[in-house]
């Protein structure tokens, strides 16, 4: 891996990580707190995870100039398959398995994080990387 790939990795990895903590945050206050059924406090903390991580992601990680609207559809088009199949390993796990809640949110983070960098990096930025201002900042330092 070359050293530039190797600092987007390391990059998405704290921005995912930052993200996972309050897709982890926003799970246990709905959950535990508000005793929101499970579902929905899983599907809200996901969407503040997404938002966090997809808006950092582009500035920072990917230094994308990519329109944001098509951008952020690509993502949305992601989430549309993954929601669900996580929402279904999320109740497999705990109710056909007797699992932990945060032991099946924790997995299908996991899940999610590999998968998203993959589809992020060749897909929804692969053309557009390294494109914004920030990017053309550091290209003249």
């Amino acid at each position: 891996m070359k050293g530039k790939e190797f600092i987007r990795v390391v990059k998405f990895t704290l921005f995912s990580a930052s993200a996972g903590l309050i897709q982890l945050g926003a799970f246990a206050l709905l959950n535990e707190l508000l005793h929101l059924p499970y579902w929905q406090s899983y599907v809200a903390a996901l969407v503040l995870s997404v938002l966090w991580n997809f808006t950092l992601n582009r500035k920072f990680t990917f230094k994308s100039a990519a329109n944001v609207p098509v951008a952020m559809l690509k993502v949305a088009c992601y989430y549309a398959v993954f929601t669900p199949l996580s929402g279904w390993l999320e109740h497999f796990y705990t109710m056909t398995l007797g699992w932990n809640e945060y032991i099946a949110t924790i997995l299908n983070m996991l899940l999610n994080f590999v998968t998203e960098f993959l589809y992020q990096r060749f897909f929804v930025f692969g053309k557009n990387i390294d494109t914004n201002e920030t990017q053309k900042e550091e290209a003249l330092k």
